[in-house]
């Protein structure tokens, strides 16, 4: 198994966490990754106390958008941008988050009325971090390309750099890809359980904004259903048929025919493209020369 050592994950105190030789720089680049928004948000939602906390303090169900610009602005702030940068996303991060507490309205799954909540706590933090992690590297198989496994085990190592620069403490974070599996997999069956009102919220998620939208937010809940985990998709509600995963299929099929004929200004996230020309990956050194 390879652990983050091993795939080379850089330390915090670099110039930048990631230059574009690193796994999660090629996937995160891809803007195609924002068909998997909806499923990172329903992953995350599906955890009864990150639900508790974004129903009672926040705006969602004004300011889907916005949210969801907000997670996109930190995420490539982390993998992008300069330390400076990141730390300072973070920090705006914590202002609100430190906002973010309260108690559990009502008994959902195993977590019983009363219990404690809190943004800041690294175990929702974690939980938050793994769903963005899991979603990079499904959607990006199926609608880019496969990785093999040491790629995705790359991926996840270079990740361990953006947990700790979010406060999660080491101790906490599974060491290699297949330690990070079975997190998720045991997270899925210990932990989520979706609430009546926890539903309705995500029913916002595919209200069109007109007439004009209603074949895009049909659509767009498509592949948000089709990507997620069958149990998942059980909590919601949502029903599943062999018609709508060959739709899935097809629509993966033709995007990744579409993608090497795209221009770089629709395939490349803009934070990506906006720098990419000015960092390059650190040097090495000459072949057959001691290290050191």
């Amino acid at each position: 198994m390879i652990s983050h050592e091993e795939c080379g994950a850089r330390p915090i105190d670099a110039p930048r966490l990631f230059t574009p030789d690193r796994q999660i720089w090629k996937v995160d680049r891809e803007t195609a990754l924002l068909l998997g928004a909806g499923r990172a948000l329903l992953l995350q939602l599906a955890h009864p106390l990150v639900a508790a906390g974004v129903t009672e303090h926040s705006a969602f169900a004004e300011d889907r958008l916005g949210r969801l610009r907000r997670t996109l602005d930190l995420s490539y702030a982390l993998v992008f941008g300069d330390l400076s940068t990141a730390r300072a996303a973070v920090r705006q991060m914590d202002t609100v988050h430190g906002r973010v507490s309260g108690f559990l309205p009502a008994a959902v799954g195993r977590f019983p009325a009363g219990t404690p909540y809190d943004a800041m706590d690294p175990e929702l933090r974690l939980w938050v971090h793994a769903t963005l992690i899991d979603t990079g590297l499904v959607v990006y198989q199926r609608f880019v390309t496969p990785l093999s496994h040491a790629q995705q085990a790359e991926y996840w190592a270079d990740s361990w750099s953006v947990a700790q620069l979010l406060g999660i403490p080491k101790s906490m974070i599974p060491t290699t890809l297949d330690d990070f599996r079975d997190y998720v997999a045991r997270t899925l069956t210990r932990d989520v359980a979706v609430s009546p009102s926890t539903r309705a919220l995500v029913r916002l998620i595919f209200q069109s904004g007109g007439v004009l939208l209603v074949p895009a937010v049909v659509f767009l809940e498509l592949i948000t259903v089709g990507l997620l985990p069958p149990g998942v998709r059980r909590h919601y509600g949502y029903h599943w048929s062999r018609g709508r995963e060959r739709l899935l299929d097809a629509f993966a099929a033709a995007v990744r025919t579409v993608l090497p004929a795209m221009p770089r200004v629709l395939r490349v996230a803009p934070a990506a493209r906006a720098v990419e020309h000015g960092v390059r990956p650190p040097a090495q050194p000459p072949q057959g020369s001691a290290a050191g």
